[in-house]
């Protein structure tokens, strides 16, 4: 039996994976899917799963008439997150999956980026946007792979 130089002990099985996975969701297909593959990850790693909705109206806040629009992104935040009890329940094990939610208004690469530095996130899963535009100027997914500073998961 080998054993690690100097240590007197053996390899640690399962001390060696993501402590945090977090992965963005928006209400869309692609977000579900992703949140379902970062669930899976999660479980099997023991890891916790943070689960980031970032509410997108910072620019209609600055414009005077964020009002309306802030209360529309904390109903869809709520709903977020009764649609992640229900999984949760029919789905997860209490006893060996942690989960936590966390929902602000702002723009979403930069939440997400923000949030991934405060729990220190190991990994990031997102899903591929489903909008035509982002080919062009790029989405949200694209800039959190090129920022380059956690493994990032696209899920299509």
């Amino acid at each position: 039996m080998a054993e690690a130089a100097g240590s007197g002990q053996g390899f640690e099985y399962g001390m060696d994976g993501p402590k945090t996975i977090l992965a963005g969701v928006d209400g869309s297909d692609s977000s579900w899917r992703a949140a379902a593959y970062a669930a899976g990850l999660a479980r099997r790693q023991g890891a916790l799963l943070a689960l980031v909705y970032v509410q997108p109206v910072a620019s209609a806040v600055a414009a005077g008439v964020g009002g309306p629009l802030l209360e529309a992104g904390r109903q869809v935040a709520d709903d977020l997150l009764q649609y992640i009890r229900q999984a949760v329940a029919r789905f997860g094990d209490p006893d060996h999956f942690r989960w936590e939610f966390h929902t602000f208004p702002g723009d979403p690469y930069t939440g997400i980026v923000a949030t991934a530095d405060r729990l220190k996130a190991d990994a990031v899963v997102v899903g591929a946007s489903e909008r035509a535009g982002h080919r062009i100027v790029g989405s949200v997914a694209v800039r959190l792979v090129k920022a380059g500073r956690w493994p990032v998961t696209v899920v299509p």
